[in-house]
C-alpha cells in the first residue's frame, strides 16, 4: 500500500484547478495524468522578458514587456486577423494581432485604457507587431510579471502559462518528506532538500544542483529497488543443482565452444551448485552463441532432476528456439515441449499435464509459461531470452512458479556499456560472450546515398535470381508529410511491381498470427524479400538471407543498426548490409555510419553509441516492464550511478536497512518513484 502522505501527488490531474475534460486531453498526450506527472514535468528552457519604457525596432525578435494604450481596432475581411493599434508613452505604434475571438481582444484591450502587454515583438512590413500577447495586465499588476519565465514541453491546446500554473498547484501539494540521501553526500554535493530542489527546477531550468539532486533521487531509488530484489532472492533458499554431465556428453556438437562460451558455462555451473538461487545476466553480441550456453545450463538442471523453462518475448522466437533445441537434442533422452498463447485444447492440456507430472523436462514458450494455470513438478532453472522485454516484476512472477525459487539466467543480444549495466541489471551477476564462434562470417557493410536506390533494386534482383533471400527495412509504416522516408507499405508495393508475390511485408500494427504467417513463409523460402519495420530487430534466424538493406539508416541509433545487421550472416554464405542514407547528414549520423562500416563488434558499438548520443537509446526507450527515468538524463545517469549504488548498499548494509529513519524515508521514495517491483519486497525487508 502506498503511504497516505503521497496520496495528494497520486491523485488524478483533474483535482488541479482549471483541469476539465478539455484540458485533460493535451495533458494526457504528454503523459500527465496524475499530479506527480505534472510535478516531474520540468521546464526545458526559459524566456527572458525585457522591460522597456519605449518601443524600439532594435528589440524586434525579443520578448518585451511594455505599457501601451489601445487607440484603434481594425479587422480585415470577415475572417481576417483582428488588429488593435496601440501607442507607447511617446506615441510609437505597436499592432497587437489576434487571429481569433475579436470579442475577447476588445474586452482585454478597451480603447484609451493603458495596459501592460508582454510577448514576442516582430516587424511586419514597416510596423512593429505582437501576435497574441502572452500577458495583458493593468499597469498596477505589472509587477507580478516574471522577468525570466520557464518554458515547458507542451502539446496542442496547452499554453506555457497554463502549464506553469498547474506546476505551481502541484508544488503546493508537495508533502514534507524525510531525507533519504546519506547526509555527508548531500552536504558534499551542496544539494538542496527534495521539495526545495523541485521548486528550484520549476523556477529555473538551469538550476544544476536542483536537477542533479532530483536525478540522483530517481537513480538511487532504482538501485535500491534492484538491491532489494537481489537481497530477497538471496534470502530465499533455492535448490542446489549438480548435474552429472551424462546429457551434455550425449550432445553431438559440430564444433567446440569458444573460450567465452566455456567461461560462461563454468560460471553458470558454479551458480547452479549453490543453495542461493542464481541471478545471472548473459550478455552476448549478435551470433555469439548464447543459445548453446543456455542449452548447457538447462541440461545441467535436468541432469540434477529438475525441470527447465526457456522464456522468449514473441511467439515466432519461441517456436524458433523450440525447433533449434529439438534439432540439437535429437538422440538425447529427454522431452522438450512448447507452450504459447496460441496453443489451445488437447495439445495444451497434454503439455500442462506433462509439466505437472514431470515427464516434460524442458518447456519453451512465451509469457504463457508463467500463467497461473501452468504448474511445474520441479522447476529448477528459468532462462529468459531478450531480457529487455521483461522487467523486474515479470522476473519475480516467474520465481513464484516453484516451491523454492528457481535459478534464473537472463540473456540479451543488446550489448550494454559497462557504465550502464548497473542501472538496468544492478541485481545480477554478469557473464559476457565477447568472442564469435568459428565459421561465423563478418558482415560486409556499405553506406550508399539513397539516390542510388535503382542500383540497389537491380542488385537485389541479381541476388534473388541466384537463389538468395533479403531483408529490406524501412523506418515508417505509413507515409508522413514530415518525413522523406519511404513507408514500408509503399516500399513493398513498389518492390512487388518488380518481384511479384516473392515480396512479404511485416510491421508492428499487424496482428500476431498475420505477422507470424509472413515470417514463417520467409523462413520456408516462399517469400524471398521481407520488407519490414524494426519488428524484425530481434530473434529472426534465416541462414539463407544474406542481404540486408536499411533505408534511412542515418535516422537509426547505432544499437538498432547493429541489431538489424545481425539478422544476416547466419549461414555459410558471405553476407552484405547496405545502409542507404539521406544527403543532409549530421556529424553524429556521419560518425555512426562510419563506425558501422568499420566494425562488427557490438560491445565497441555500444560504448561509441553512448559517447555519440548518450544513454537514451539504451535506457530511455520505453520497454515493457522496465523502469523509466523521467528526471535523470542519460548523462546524469552515467555520472550518478556509482554513488547511488554505493549509497543504496550503505543503507541496506549499515544504516538499518528500511527500518531506520533514513530507511523509512527511502521506503517512501520507492513508492514516489514507482519502483513497484521492489515494493512487494518491503514487508520482508
Amino acid at each position: 500500500m502506498r503511504p497516505d502522505i503521497l496520496n495528494p501527488l497520486f491523485a488524478e490531474v483533474e483535482v488541479l484547478k482549471g483541469v476539465g475534460p478539455q484540458l485533460a486531453k493535451p495533458l494526457k498526450r504528454l503523459g500527465l495524468e496524475r499530479v506527480v506527472d505534472v510535478l516531474f514535468h520540468l521546464p526545458v528552457t526559459w524566456v527572458e522578458r525585457k522591460r522597456v519604457e519605449l518601443l524600439d525596432a532594435a528589440d524586434a525578435g525579443r520578448v518585451v514587456t511594455v505599457e501601451v494604450t489601445p487607440v484603434d481596432y481594425r479587422q480585415s475581411g470577415g475572417r481576417g486577423p483582428f488588429r488593435v493599434h496601440a501607442t507607447d508613452k511617446a506615441g510609437n505604434y505597436l499592432t497587437l494581432t489576434y487571429f481569433n475571438n475579436p470579442g475577447w481582444a476588445r474586452k482585454q484591450l478597451p480603447l484609451g485604457e493603458a495596459k501592460v502587454v508582454s510577448g514576442r515583438m516582430e516587424t511586419y512590413g514597416q510596423e512593429l507587431q505582437m501576435v497574441h500577447p502572452d500577458y495583458v495586465l493593468p499597469p498596477e499588476e505589472a509587477g507580478e510579471l516574471p522577468e525570466r519565465e520557464p518554458v515547458y514541453p507542451l502539446s496542442e491546446g496547452l499554453t506555457n502559462r497554463r502549464m506553469a500554473d498547474l506546476a505551481a498547484q502541484a508544488l503546493a501539494r508537495v508533502p514534507a518528506l524525510g531525507e533519504w540521501i546519506e547526509p555527508s553526500l548531500a552536504a558534499q554535493r551542496l544539494w538542496p532538500a527534495w521539495a526545495q530542489a523541485l521548486a528550484a527546477a520549476h523556477r529555473d531550468p538551469f538550476a544544476a544542483g536542483a536537477r542533479e539532486r532530483l536525478a540522483y533521487d530517481e537513480v538511487f531509488a532504482n538501485q535500491l529497488a534492484l538491491m532489494l530484489v537481489r537481497a530477497s532472492s538471496r534470502r530465499r533458499k533455492g535448490v542446489p543443482l549438480r548435474g552429472d554431465g551424462r546429457l551434455r556428453a550425449a550432445l553431438k556438437l559440430p564444433y567446440a565452444p569458444t573460450g567465452a562460451q566455456a567461461r560462461a558455462i563454468r560460471e553458470i555451473e558454479g551458480d547452479l551448485q549453490q543453495e542461493m538461487p542464481m541471478l545471472r545476466l548473459l550478455q552476448g553480441d549478435v551470433g555469439s552463441g548464447k543459445t548453446l550456453v543456455a542449452l548447457m545450463a538447462l541440461l545441467a538442471a535436468v541432469e540434477a532432476g529438475a525441470q527447465g523453462a526457456l522464456l522468449a518475448p514473441t511467439e515466432i522466437l519461441a517456436r524458433q528456439h523450440f525447433e533449434t533445441l529439438s534439432r540439437q537434442l535429437a538422440g538425447v533422452p529427454l522431452n522438450v515441449a512448447i507452450l504459447t498463447g496460441r496453443d489451445k485444447g488437447r495439445a495444451r492440456e497434454a503439455t500442462l499435464m506433462g509439466l505437472a507430472e514431470g515427464s516434460i523436462h524442458i518447456l519453451v514458450g512465451t509469457h504463457a509459461i508463467f500463467q497461473e494455470a501452468v504448474a511445474y513438478r520441479n522447476l529448477g532453472l528459468a532462462v529468459v531470452d531478450e531480457q529487455h522485454r521483461f522487467g523486474v516484476a515479470q522476473r519475480m512472477m516467474l520465481a513464484q512458479k516453484a516451491e523454492r525459487p528457481p535459478h534464473l539466467l537472463v540473456m540479451t543480444a543488446t550489448p550494454i556499456p559497462r557504465t550502464l549495466t548497473l542501472a538496468q541489471y544492478g541485481e545480477m551477476d554478469v557473464s559476457r560472450l565477447d568472442e564469435m564462434p568459428p565459421g561465423r562470417q563478418p558482415i560486409e557493410t556499405r553506406v550508399l546515398s539513397s539516390e542510388r536506390l535503382p542500383e540497389v533494386v537491380d542488385a537485389l534482383g541479381r541476388h534473388l535470381a541466384a537463389g538468395g533471400q533479403a531483408y529490406w527495412v524501412c523506418p515508417l509504416v505509413e507515409e508522413s508529410e514530415a518525413s522523406d522516408q519511404a513507408a514500408a507499405e509503399e516500399r513493398a508495393q513498389v518492390l512487388r511491381l518488380r518481384f511479384g508475390d516473392k515480396v512479404g511485408l511485416v510491421h508492428g500494427r499487424m496482428k500476431g498470427p498475420e505477422k507470424d504467417a509472413v515470417m514463417a513463409a520467409f523462413q520456408r523460402g516462399e517469400v524471398s524479400v521481407l520488407v519490414a519495420t524494426t519488428v524484425i530487430e530481434v530473434g529472426v534466424d534465416v541462414p539463407n538471407a544474406t542481404l540486408m538493406v536499411i533505408e534511412g539508416s542515418d535516422r537509426f541509433g547505432l544499437a538498432q543498426l547493429h541489431q538489424l545487421r545481425g539478422r544476416v550472416g547466419r549461414g555459410e554464405g558471405r553476407s552484405v548490409c547496405l545502409l542507404l542514407r539521406g544527403n543532409a547528414l549530421s556529424e553524429t549520423a556521419r560518425a555512426r555510419l562510419a563506425l558501422m562500416r568499420e566494425t562488427n563488434d557490438g560491445f565497441r558499438i555500444a560504448e561509441e553509441d553512448l559517447r555519440l548520443r548518450g544513454a537514451g537509446e539504451i535506457l530511455g526507450t520505453k520497454q515493457s516492464g522496465e523502469a523509466q527515468f523521467r528526471l535523470a538524463t542519460p548523462e546524469l545517469i552515467q555520472s550518478l550511478i556509482q554513488p547511488a549504488t554505493d549509497d543504496a548498499r550503505l543503507l541496506v548494509d549499515r544504516d538499518g536497512g528500511l527500518d531506520g529513519p533514513r530507511g523509512q524515508a527511502a521506503r517512501v521514495l520507492l513508492y514516489l518513484m514507482e519502483r513497484d517491483a521492489a515494493v512487494g519486497l518491503l514487508r520482508s525487508g
